[in-house]
């Protein structure tokens, strides 16, 4: 799972006052005079029918109705930003946690026989977790190293999942998020290359990034990447065993399994 500003910005057209009445015309510098000043003289002007006051009424109630709905509309805009120009961040009803390895599920990891290590020569928490709020960012981050079940005591093998979730506040992350993923495809080696392949049903857009080669016959390393509205998350997978390791290392669809099941579970924990 980008896993972090403000660019100049054009403004459109000046907004009418939402406050204030009809602005009169200005006059023409060069406009003729009005009647009066030169020649013959003009004749008065016939008296307006009598109305009884209900056409100046009726006048009166419709100016007052449109300054009413112009403050109205002009409220409206300051309350949503409508003058600012900003963009509204969608995060899709994800919210900031501080413990992320509280709502990370374990649940499909442990059905593949993985547990939090206990291995006291682990350096520090396990899992391990921060979080940080920003202006433009909420960044979040997990770290759990699992021990395979049945494994004895001389194996040397390790695995590690690895989960981030960002809500993204100022800039809407979609137009880099896929490029991002689809880039490990441009980093292949002779010994190995790594495989990108889009996931059906998990957020807007997700993608599974399987490194394959030499390497896999000792260890795995999966990524699992999605965006959903401006809030994107990663899970990775990294493992390794030795030679002398009588644990069977996972194969890359069991590793793509395990991590979208964990994220299903995961981003429903964080949305709740």
């Amino acid at each position: 799972m980008s896993i972090s500003g403000d660019s100049g910005r054009s403004y459109g057209p000046p907004q009418p006052n939402p406050y204030g009445g009809p602005v009169p015309a200005p006059s023409h510098p060069y406009a003729p005079p009005p009647p009066g000043g030169f020649g013959p003289p003009v004749p008065p002007q016939p008296p307006a029918p009598d109305t009884g006051g209900k056409g100046a009424s009726g006048w009166i109630w419709a100016i007052g109705g449109a300054v009413a709905t112009s403050a109205l509309w002009g409220s409206l805009l300051f309350a949503t930003g409508g003058f600012s120009g900003e963009p509204s961040p969608d995060l899709a009803g994800y919210t900031y946690t501080s413990d992320l390895c509280a709502d990370t599920s374990l649940k499909p990891f442990e059905d593949g026989r993985y547990r939090p290590s206990q291995n006291p020569s682990t350096s520090g928490a396990n899992p391990e977790h921060s979080g940080s709020q920003q202006p433009s960012v909420d960044s979040m981050w997990c770290n759990i190293t699992l021990q395979q079940d049945g494994g004895s005591s001389s194996d040397y093998s390790s695995a590690t999942v690895y989960t981030t979730a960002v809500l993204h506040k100022k800039s809407d992350p979609a137009p880099e998020f896929a490029d991002t993923y689809r880039a490990y495809e441009k980093q292949s080696s002779p010994s190995n290359h790594y495989k990108v392949t889009p996931v059906e049903d998990l957020g807007d857009e997700a993608y599974l990034v399987t490194r394959e080669g030499q390497d896999s016959n000792t260890g795995r390393y999966a990524i699992l990447a999605v965006r959903h509205g401006w809030t994107t998350y990663q899970t990775t997978w990294s493992s390794y065993a030795s030679g002398r390791s009588t644990n069977n290392q996972p194969t890359p669809e069991d590793v793509g399994d395990m991590l979208k099941a964990s994220t299903r579970e995961t981003l429903a924990k964080l949305r709740g």
